[in-house]
C-alpha cells in the first residue's frame, strides 16, 4: 500500500508518539540510569512539541508507521530549552519508524517531506543529529546526499553525530 506523508493532527499525537518512542527503544542501554527512559517519555509527548515545531507523520493504510520533528523557527532541546537555528538552517530530530513496519520507505518519505518544508520555508540547509549506534538510520542520511557536520558532545562524553544536507531550490 502506499504511504504517505502529512503534517500530525491533535488525535495523531498518542499514537505518533507511541510509534517514535517504540522505534528508540531498541537503543536504551542495559545499564541504563534512567536517562533513556527519560528520553523514551520525552519522545512520546508529541503534544508538547507539537506547540512549537511541526510534526510530520507517515500513514500506511490509515495507521501511522513514523513520525518526525521538523524545526524551522528554532532547536527544541528537552531540559535545556530552545537554541537559535544558523541563518537558513532547518532541523530534523526525533525521525522514528514503526519496527513493525521499516525498509518500506517512510522514513525516505518522511525526510523528503521535511526537505520540501524546508525549502518552501526558505531554508539553505537542513541538519540532524544521530547516535552512534543508529548505523541504518546514517546509511539512509548518506543515501539521501547527508554528509557528516558539527556533532553534538555532552558533558558526560555522549556524542550526537551531525549531519548536514544544503537543500537546492530554496525559495527566499
Amino acid at each position: 500500500m502506499a504511504i504517505v506523508t502529512r503534517e500530525a493532527l491533535p488525535e495523531d499525537y498518542a499514537e505518533a508518539g507511541r510509534v517514535t518512542a517504540e522505534a528508540y527503544r531498541e537503543f536504551v542501554p542495559r545499564d541504563d540510569d534512567g536517562d533513556w527512559e527519560r528520553y523514551l517519555a520525552r519522545l512520546a509527548d508529541v503534544g508538547e512539541r507539537a506547540t512549537r515545531t511541526t510534526i510530520l507523520v507517515a500513514v500506511e493504510e490509515g495507521r501511522i508507521i513514523g513520525c518526525v520533528t521538523l524545526e524551522l523557527e528554532s532547536r527544541v532541546r528537552g531540559g535545556d530549552g530552545e537554541a537559535p537555528l544558523e541563518p537558513g538552517e532547518a532541523h530534523i530530530r526525533m525521525l522514528g519508524v514503526d519496527p513493525a513496519a521499516r525498509a518500506r520507505g517512510a522514513g525516505g518519505r518522511l525526510m523528503a517531506e521535511c526537505e520540501a518544508r524546508a525549502r518552501a520555508a526558505g531554508k539553505t540547509h537542513i541538519t540532524l543529529h544521530t547516535t552512534r549506534k543508529m548505523v541504518t538510520a546514517q546509511r539512509m542520511y548518506e543515501r539521501l546526499g547527508y554528509v557528516r557536520g558539527a556533532d553534538r558532545v555532552f558533558p558526560d562524553g555522549f556524542v550526537l553525530l551531525g549531519y548536514r544536507k544544503e537543500l537546492s531550490g530554496s525559495i527566499t
